[in-house]
């Protein structure tokens, strides 16, 4: 009998792994599921790296262009690795017997019988639990229908799609990069031979080229031989292709998945240290990877890649030809030690390893015919109405998605995001800010005291501001007031504490000619570029701010050449000074952190067809009920004249603070989502406060974990519209009174709406609008049919 286990393991070496067991027959669910715990054992990590470092003493890997040379005599290594490795065995199986993790083991050999065919998944992220031998565990000895293979915690399977026709040959990509050093003609040779394939040969590509076959052909199996390696984190990893290029598996990433899309099914990398190799390919959802744990030499390779050819195209299983073909190589290991822990399966665990007969026979469904006569009336009612309920919502699905695509309904899905951002739960304000406000009558208060006024503060003023900050120690302070005019002569001391501040940060605007704003505003003189950022905002048509710009591009022509917004400067200097670093990921997104900052596009959820230049994303304000109550806030005149509470100086160290002006004359005022539900004196906040919600999302995000606002992809949210279009129809079907059918709508409504703001309080925007009118729209068609077929 087939079986399929499964072992869930959560944690690392270090401090423990949580495990849960899972056993099912194969193809079915698990029946049977139990939780253990596996005890901290950090002398294996210590064991296999000096496994590992004895073991690549030796030399003729195909690991890099460059050969190894042995530092002392070949017997003397080769016995020193054997001895680790055995140890490296022991310590594993010592671990594996522990008391916490033997009711498991237990259970296990309770399901199971010695004839059993069983695929053991070892489902874990942890870079040394991917590294161990697990086919030391001596649950292997026992079963020898056994092989283990390595899975992701997280996967997706991407169904193949291939045409009718039923193919005579297995289509093969192969790739024979740099070869510098190795030989690997034989490999070449051994793919040829292959009964039933077809097999296409890439020697030392270029890097559009390989790219090219895999766009254009569909392949079954893609092979590579060659030099190759990973990197220390065991995450990613390079490949050779010819004596110059270097590629990541990320590099080739959109032609994998093009080549997953269209039928790839197995990855074999018959070259060294191809663990980093095998999760970039998992994370490309490629259902089956065949590669070396470690460096491995010539014959390893070529021996192991003969016998497992050989088994697997006469018709056993993969996973039993990928065992034997392993086990083989014992035979060698008096020259070779350690062949046999070398090769390993990454599988994806909602895939089914495929049989060699899988590739070129592509099974025709039948369908039965449907005897209509035979068909009672009632039966031929049920299904007519059936087929006119999921048309209706189909094809109202479709007109509903495609308006929304248009941007026709982006109107009232921003108004109904206002109405849920306005009824989530109050918040408290955050706490690492102070907020210095400069209102009319500190204006006048800088009249009073014959400063020299050019805009709303003075040169003597912010030099005596800056001076009195300083006893309170912030950690960053803002200045959100455009300074585009250098400092008074008689104010050297100024202009040297803005030159050399490092704390102090300050803001110039971006030209924006398709804006309204053709010249921008030019930076400060005296502030260095690395602490100068845009303060644009991002505003939509109703002048409500709801997303943040984070960077840009600024014109050639703009006086203001900052790159990163004024939110999020003060918030990385704010973090750096915890340790936090921000980086770009492989996606393509800013992370901050383990933080992901999900960059807006033109189509995301309620914003359809928008302007999503730059990078921007969507603003989580703080919940409040006056949204300028965002942090503590003082006037400038009280901290000129330390008028400051005593209790909250001995707040302020490292906190954060921004000065902006919130005079009514200022232009620098915005909407927010709460604009709707606040009193009409209130509905503009000045844009101070704004940058306070922002840069609050992100230290909030990173330092508390309170969510960002997220949204489904398209065809989530297509399927979760037709989902309430379905049940509309359903409902019309079902009920025919107009009354009971009018109530039962309401309440469907009322569902609707209290599910997405359900989700919306845990940050999730999902279509309200596109499922209403989904949902109703099908109910009037099914009941405009109905009545006119009577």
């Amino acid at each position: 009998m087939q079986k399929l286990v499964v072992l869930n393991l959560d944690g690392d070496l270090n401090q423990g792994v949580k495990v849960t067991l899972e056993i099912g027959a194969e193809g079915d669910r698990a029946s049977i599921e139990v939780q253990g715990y596996l005890t901290p054992k950090p002398e294996i990590i210590a064991d296999y790296k000096l496994w590992r470092t004895t073991y690549r003493s030796l030399a003729n890997f195909r690991l890099t262009p460059v050969s190894i040379n042995v530092g002392s005599s070949l017997n003397e290594h080769l016995n020193n690795c054997r001895k680790l490795n055995n140890k490296l065995s022991q310590q594993m199986n010592s671990w594996l017997n522990c008391n916490s993790f033997r009711p498991l083991k237990e259970k296990l050999l309770k399901q199971l019988t010695l004839n059993d065919t069983v695929r053991v998944l070892i489902k874990t992220s942890d870079t040394w639990l991917r590294r161990l031998p697990w086919h030391l565990w001596d649950f292997f000895e026992d079963y020898s229908q056994a092989e283990v293979a390595l899975s992701a915690p997280e996967y997706e399977y991407l169904p193949k799609s291939k045409t009718d026709i039923i193919k005579g040959k297995v289509k093969i990509l192969a790739i024979l990069g740099n070869s510098q050093g190795i030989l690997i003609e034989k490999d070449r040779n051994l793919l040829e031979m292959l009964p039933d394939a077809e097999t296409t040969f890439l020697v030392e590509p270029q890097r559009s080229q390989l790219n090219e076959q895999l766009w254009e052909q569909d392949w079954d199996i893609l092979f590579f031989a060659g030099h190759s390696s990973s990197l220390e984190d065991g995450k990613s990893g390079n490949i050779f292709i010819n004596e110059t290029d270097c590629l990541t598996i990320y590099e080739l990433k959109y032609a994998l998945k093009k080549a997953v899309s269209k039928g790839l099914q197995l990855a074999i990398l018959n070259s060294c240290d191809g663990l980093g190799l095998a999760h970039q390919l998992e994370d490309l959802h490629i259902p089956q990877i065949i590669v070396m744990r470690e460096p491995v030499q010539d014959l390893v390779a070529q021996e192991f890649l003969k016998n497992f050819l050989k088994k697997f195209s006469s018709g056993e299983s993969m996973y039993l030809a990928v065992r034997e073909s392993r086990e083989k190589l014992h035979g060698i290991e008096d020259q070779y030690p350690c062949a046999v822990c070398l090769p390993i399966i990454c599988q994806n665990p909602a895939a089914v390893p495929p049989a060699w007969k899988d590739f070129f026979i592509n099974p025709q469904i039948e369908t039965s015919k449907l005897q209509v006569n035979k068909y009672r009336t009632p039966v031929q009612f049920w299904w007519r109405s059936v087929q006119v309920v999921l048309l209706s919502s189909l094809i109202i699905t479709g007109l509903v998605m495609g308006v929304r695509s248009l941007g026709l309904l982006q109107p009232s899905e921003l108004k109904a995001f206002d109405q849920m951002m306005g009824l989530r739960w109050e918040e408290k304000p955050d706490s690492r800010f102070l907020i210095i406000t400069i209102d009319e009558a500190d204006i006048q208060y800088q009249n009073r005291m014959k400063m020299n006024m050019r805009w709303s503060l003075s040169d003597q003023a912010l030099a005596q501001l800056l001076k009195k900050l300083d006893q309170y120690q912030p950690r960053s302070i803002g200045l959100d007031i455009y300074r585009d005019f250098p400092v008074d002569s008689n104010n050297a001391d100024l202009a040297n504490r803005l030159q050399k501040d490092k704390r102090l940060f300050a803001v110039c605007k971006v030209s924006a000619p398709l804006d309204g704003a053709p010249e921008g505003t030019p930076p400060a003189p005296e502030i260095p570029e690395q602490r100068l950022s845009f303060s644009d905002f991002v505003a939509d048509d109703n002048d409500v701010a709801r997303r943040q710009l984070l960077h840009l591009t600024p014109p050639l022509t703009s006086p203001c050449a900052a790159e990163y917004a004024f939110s999020l400067q003060i918030a990385l200097d704010y973090l750096e000074a915890k340790g936090i670093k921000s980086y770009i990921n492989p996606e393509g997104n800013l992370q901050i952190g383990n933080v992901v900052f999900k960059q807006l596009k033109s189509h995301t959820s309620g914003y359809q067809q928008v302007d999503a230049s730059g990078y921007q994303v969507l603003v989580n304000y703080r919940s409040l009920s006056y949204p300028q109550n965002i942090a503590q806030q003082v006037s400038l005149r009280d901290v000129l004249n330390d008028r400051i509470n005593s209790e909250l100086v001995e707040l302020l160290k490292g906190r954060i603070i921004l000065i902006g002006v919130i005079a009514p004359t200022t232009t620098d005022y915005w909407k927010t989502p709460y604009s709707a539900k606040v009193v009409p004196n209130q509905k503009l906040i000045p844009g101070v406060f704004v940058q306070a919600h922002m840069i609050s999302q992100i230290l909030s995000a990173v330092l508390d974990h309170r969510p960002l606002l997220w949204w489904w992809p398209t065809w989530v949210e297509g399927l979760w519209v037709w989902g309430w279009s379905l049940l509309g129809g359903i409902l019309a079907w079902y009920i025919r009174s107009p009354l009971r059918l009018g109530v039962a709508g309401m309440i469907m409504l009322l569902s609707l709406s209290s599910i997405c703001f359900g989700i919306f309080t845990q940050a999730g925007w999902i279509p309200l609008i596109p499922a209403a009118l989904a949902l109703m729209a099908t109910q009037v068609a099914v009941v405009f049919r109905d009545v006119r077929n009577r």
